[in-house]
């Protein structure tokens, strides 16, 4: 419900039990992420896990705003925080595909050539991240002008955010088609199936692995649709206002995101002479080479 209160930035006060069940939620999968990191030394992944941080520590300022809604600057942290890490999942997740394309040798079936591809989608990735930064920075302001510019550039680095993955989850699902047509030696020997309808979604293989993105891409898609449409409804408009509607769309997908990529990490199953598996016990394991 919408606070009366003329001073009150959310239009609401933000609520703290919400905000400590997502600060647990996320702690406990970004420390897993954490250890998956080090543990399988898959550095790529390090972006997943500092926007992980980013939410524990928006979501603790969302808890801290409650009786502070009057606070630009603890409004304008959360906001940003919790704005930039799936950004940062998307940085680790471009990385990924790259990895997994190179690592079955089938680089020909890549709509992009695999040398540019993490260059293009993380470019994109870091231009819509500075955008997003440089607008946080705007909407900290006092001015209701400046407000309005921070926003706009918001819009404009979720546009750019969600063509980027638009064109990441097609080319993601043009590779598999093109895959499942067409195997590499190194996809047969990798385990599982090409066909997802004949796999066992709970093992962890290099099939998996492409569902688990296609997954959690689907869901960061829809979300920066969400934010896009939020900020263009504006500053005191009903989704910005209304407390629930960033916990459906945002704080909940955005915890999913992090737990599939828990379950279907790539140290599971990408082995590329820079990172290592998991203990062989904890999953179906890809001939070395």
């Amino acid at each position: 419900m919408a606070s009366d209160d003329s001073n009150n930035i959310y239009g609401y006060e933000p609520s703290i039990p919400a905000g400590v069940i997502f600060i647990i939620l996320f702690g406990a999968t970004t420390a897993y992420h954490g250890w998956q990191l080090f543990r399988a030394k898959a550095f790529y992944f390090i972006p997943f896990f500092i926007g992980g941080i980013f939410q524990i520590i928006g979501y603790l300022v969302r808890c801290l705003s409650n009786g502070h809604t009057d606070s630009t600057a603890l409004y304008a942290m959360q906001t940003v925080l919790i704005l930039l890490a799936p950004a940062l999942y998307a940085a680790s997740i471009y990385m990924v595909l790259g990895r997994l394309i190179v690592f079955l040798s089938a680089e020909h079936h890549s709509l992009v050539r695999v040398t540019w591809m993490t260059k293009i989608f993380v470019a994109g990735d870091v231009v819509s991240f500075l955008m997003q930064c440089g607008a946080g920075g705007l909407m900290a302001g006092d001015d209701p002008d400046t407000r309005k510019l921070g926003e706009n550039l918001t819009i404009i680095a979720l546009i750019i955010q969600v063509l980027f993955f638009t064109f990441f989850l097609l080319t993601s699902i043009l590779f598999h088609m093109r895959i499942t047509k067409s195997p590499t030696a190194l996809s047969r020997e990798a385990g599982g199936t090409h066909h997802w309808r004949r796999s066992n979604i709970l093992a962890k293989n290099w099939v998996t692995l492409l569902l688990a993105l296609y997954v959690v891409s689907a869901l960061i898609l829809i979300r920066s649709v969400f934010r896009l449409v939020e900020f263009i409804d504006g500053y005191g408009g009903f989704l910005m206002t209304h407390e629930a509607f960033i916990y459906i769309f945002d704080t909940l997908p955005m915890c999913v995101v992090m737990v599939v990529m828990n379950l279907w990490h790539p140290c599971y199953v990408i082995r590329d002479g820079k990172g290592a598996y998991l203990a062989r016990g904890d999953f179906e394991g890809v001939p070395l080479r």
